[in-house]
């Protein structure tokens, strides 16, 4: 097993690649430390921004139908989903920790101990969901009542908290099994069973929500059982895929036991991530804070903005955490320079991809709005957030890939400290000043979110080049 202080132990080889003559390689079976960067950034990354965007299509598809039961439904689900990002934040924070590891383990072609990491992933995801799950239904109405939001927004959030956050055991789960999965390089798999469920998911949503057919109608707490009953299935596929020997690492349950230094090393990676991600989710909160004496047209059109930004993210998040896989396990077999050329790669590409994307929302920002709400008061400010949102667009490039980058290599205390001063030092602010100093109004709480994020892409893309992530040790 990789030793904590050290290098790798000698290359054991993999117990589970089969070769023999007419046999193909499976597509996750190949050494990503070698050939083309870019071929092989594009191999991983394609089926996880797949993956990702079709993930993300879960909120967005419940933000049109919730639409549609009027503005109280669409405030409250959005002010929900922030309080379930917070929970998805600090798991994948987690999952960070156990991702990073399995790279390099990989990397160095030590498939027992990647084996072994990935059944104390198990323990952890258990753990974590049980808590999560007693805040969550215990604790809604009160959380909510913190944002200072209408009655009527507190009620219909609350029923969808109260399921999303009792269904967490399914999303613990389900990020688990996709992360240790990509962490060895297999990408495809966990891209279609997202895609499958994704289909399931669209397809019962409005069912539920309007008690179309035999089903009742259930309005927005329709919409979190459908998200929970997708989840849940893609969460026992992937278990299946994983524990049936159809993956690059073969988990088992036999002769297993409890390992807390490995338990801990996972922990000590991801516990940044975590707290990098809950400072994300709880300026949030304070911006939602912010915002709510804007009135309810205010606040959807927040929470509206934020499910675009989600999808359009996705892109550079599948991009990041391909990079991330490579740096890691690049990292693993010794290739310091290798990992660093990738994560430049990547940013590039992204920002290329954005520079289109910014033209399609400066142009057309009112119809992508009225694709969820068509209400005018709600388009117009929807619309003017959406462009202010390009400029976060045009170096999102170099947050989210140099981070997940960054991530991916277990360097997860920097990203952490950075979004620390530029959230609570910068963003929260910023936004709490330049309404009250100017004539922006609510459109001032924006430019003190976009403000931040240009900051925060200058710190990482200096910090990423001094390269003393090369020398992290996991």
């Amino acid at each position: 097993m990789m030793r904590e202080g050290g290098g790798p132990r000698p290359n054991k080889g993999s117990p589970d690649v089969v070769e023999g003559p007419g046999r193909r390689r499976a597509h996750f079976d190949r050494d990503w430390t070698e050939g083309n960067i870019v071929r092989n950034l594009w191999s991983l990354a394609w089926p996880m921004t797949v993956s990702g965007s079709v993930q993300m299509l879960g909120p967005t598809i419940d933000m049109i139908w919730v639409g549609k039961l009027g503005a109280a439904s669409m405030a409250g689900v959005g002010v929900a989903g922030m309080a379930v990002m917070v929970i998805n934040a600090a798991r994948m924070g987690l999952n960070t920790g156990t991702r990073a590891m399995l790279a390099r383990f990989v990397g160095a072609e030590d498939f027992e101990g990647a084996n072994h990491i990935a059944q104390q992933a198990f323990v952890i995801s258990v753990i974590f969901a049980a808590v999560m799950a007693l805040i969550g239904i215990i604790l809604a109405d009160q959380i909510l009542m913190l944002l200072g939001v209408e009655e009527d927004v507190i009620s219909e959030g609350a029923a969808y908290m109260r399921i999303m956050f009792g269904g967490s055991i399914f999303m613990s789960f389900g990020m688990m099994a996709q992360g240790t999965m990509q962490a060895a390089g297999d990408t495809m798999m966990p891209m279609k069973i997202t895609i499958a469920t994704r289909i399931f998911h669209t397809l019962l949503c409005p069912f539920l929500i309007f008690g179309w057919s035999v089903f009742p109608r259930l309005g927005v707490s329709g919409s979190a059982i459908t998200n929970i009953a997708s989840q849940g299935l893609g969460a026992g596929i992937m278990i299946w895929i994983l524990f049936s020997g159809r993956s690059r690492l073969k988990p088992t349950l036999k002769n297993f036991s409890f390992d807390g230094n490995i338990i801990w090393r996972i922990v000590k990676i991801g516990i940044p991530a975590s707290v990098t991600g809950l400072e994300r989710s709880l300026a949030n909160f304070v911006l939602m804070w912010l915002i709510a004496p804007f009135g309810t047209f205010a606040v959807a059109a927040h929470s509206l903005i934020q499910r675009v930004d989600t999808f359009i993210h996705m892109p550079a998040m599948g991009i990041g955490q391909a990079s991330g896989i490579l740096a890691g396990q690049n990292l693993g077999a010794g290739k310091p320079e290798r990992a660093e050329k990738t994560g430049w790669i990547s940013a590039g590409i992204f920002t290329c991809v954005m520079v289109f994307g910014a033209i399609v929302i400066w142009f057309w920002a009112e119809n992508i709005v009225r694709i969820f709400n068509s209400e005018p008061e709600l388009v117009k400010i929807a619309s003017a957030f959406l462009r202010i949102e390009i400029v976060n667009y045009m170096v999102f490039g170099l947050v989210i890939v140099i981070t997940q980058c960054l991530n991916g290599i277990g360097d997860t205390i920097p990203t952490m400290l950075t979004t620390l001063v530029t959230m609570w030092g910068v963003q929260v602010p910023m936004a709490y000043f330049l309404p009250k100093i100017t004539n922006l109004g609510v459109y001032g709480v924006r430019w003190g979110i976009v403000s931040a994020i240009a900051m925060r892409a200058l710190i990482y893309s200096i910090y990423f080049k001094m390269g003393r992530w090369k020398r992290k040790e996991v």
